[in-house]
């Protein structure tokens, strides 16, 4: 009992969020992040360290489906989780904190009971993830083969933690290139991980550390008549609304920050990936253009100055621009023409550039409908066309490498469960 009662109490005073989000909830993940890194409670990546989960996104499309694989998946990450636990659920932005009081108030309480969400949101505070402070310069993440990446302390699940798969990922034997016989390792990466894209399933067949074989498998949404909250902007153009080019401009500065910081938190450079965080909710905040020139070009040029990321991430995932077209990639992905580090520096570029732009008051063209990843007047959404590149991308590759490479892409699942209005800008779910 004594035990009990000081696991609870260290659980109150600080406890491990795990995030468990949705497509379609960007707008409330942005609010939780924010609100926790107002609290100082930290972000945890794997069941094992939590004591509070937090799901985010609606209730139909996570949990009340049935026996859907969403339910199942979600419902196999609980049970992973140890006692003392406790689980919220995040709908609406603005009422984030009173989710989280909710799941701080069941701890204390060691209420642990299966069926206990409470709805909740809240709007968007000033946001500084709280990470270890890491010397200037990536540092390359090392990961076995359950997707625990071994130097920033993050922790992968996939299998047998997330629900995919009853018990250990299965190994089958099959020739290398060598022509030797080896264990072909079969692995689910998502849906739920550490700076990944929210609903996105990978599953890997692997021999050694090379990935073989990849199959994309996103996660099951409801269609939403609701844009984007990335390509709002654009799309709200397009429809006929007045929206100044200014606007579009925040927005694309803070999606390509949230992209940043992911990038850099998969890298491994948790400081950076917490400074493009704290820079992205200034974005959404408001910031004027002087505050917030003031705040990228430091972190631009400290990212550019880094010869330990250039190292990391030159030569990986190589995507030529003639490749990309052919895939329909049409943003960052095809001005790049080719790797992930080609890829950084677009989006370093691109922050730059909107950022000095985000107080010009003249209307947005509504025949320019590019979101941050690229056209949005296709039959095939942008990041649909993303993900048809991961497989090409990702075969061949050392696993430690795969989720650089994802998060050098950084799909947004959003856009597959859009379904717009009759007659305006449209894409397929």
């Amino acid at each position: 009992m004594e035990l009990r009662r000081a696991l609870v109490r260290a659980a109150v005073s600080r406890p491990g969020v795990l995030l468990a989000v949705s497509p379609g909830a960007t707008r409330q993940r942005l609010a939780v992040e924010a609100e926790l890194a107002r609290r100082g409670w930290p972000c945890v990546s794997g069941p094992a360290e939590t004591d509070l989960l937090v799901i985010v996104g609606d209730r139909e499309d996570q949990e009340d489906q049935g026996e859907g694989e969403e339910s199942d998946w979600l419902a196999g990450l609980w049970r992973g989780i140890p006692e003392p636990k406790a689980r919220v659920r995040v709908t609406d932005p603005e009422r984030a904190a009173d989710a989280l009081d909710s799941g701080l108030a069941d701890l204390e309480r060691g209420e642990h009971e299966d069926d206990h969400a409470h709805d909740a949101h809240h709007e968007h505070h000033e946001h500084h993830e709280h990470h270890e402070h890491q010397p200037d310069g990536a540092t390359a993440p090392h990961l076995d083969h359950s997707g625990h990446d071994m130097h920033s302390g993050h922790h992968g699940h996939a299998g047998h933690d997330m629900g995919l798969v009853e018990g250990l990922p299965m190994a089958d034997r099959a020739d290398d290139r060598d022509g030797l016989r080896l264990d072909v390792l079969h692995m689910p990466l998502g849906p739920v991980l550490a700076d990944w894209p929210a609903g996105l399933i990978l599953r890997l067949a692997l021999q050694g550390d090379i990935v073989q074989e990849v199959t994309v498998e996103p996660v099951a949404a409801s269609p939403s008549p609701s844009p984007p909250f990335w390509d709002e902007p654009w799309l709200r153009a397009a429809g006929g609304e007045h929206i100044s080019q200014g606007d579009a401009a925040r927005r694309l500065c803070a999606a390509h920050l949230d992209s940043l910081g992911r990038f850099f938190a998969v890298a491994g450079w948790d400081d950076m990936a917490a400074r493009n965080r704290f820079v992205r909710d200034r974005a959404l905040a408001g910031a004027t253009t002087t505050e917030l020139t003031s705040l990228v070009r430091p972190l631009t040029r400290r990212a550019q100055r880094s010869r330990t990321l250039r190292r990391l991430t030159t030569g990986l995932g190589t995507l030529p621009a003639e490749q990309a077209r052919q895939r329909g990639v049409t943003g960052p992905a095809l001005v790049a023409d080719g790797d992930t580090y080609s890829r950084l520096l677009v989006w370093l570029d691109a922050v730059g550039r909107s950022a000095a732009a985000c107080d010009v008051t003249e209307a947005l063209d509504a025949a320019e409908v590019v979101g941050p990843r690229g056209r949005l007047d296709t039959p095939v959404p942008p990041s649909g066309a993303l993900l048809d590149s991961l497989p090409r991308l990702l075969e061949g590759t050392e696993f430690a490498c795969a989720r650089i490479i994802v998060a050098s892409l950084d799909p947004d699942l959003d856009e597959l469960s859009h379904v717009p209005a009759p007659g305006t800008v449209h894409s397929h779910g």
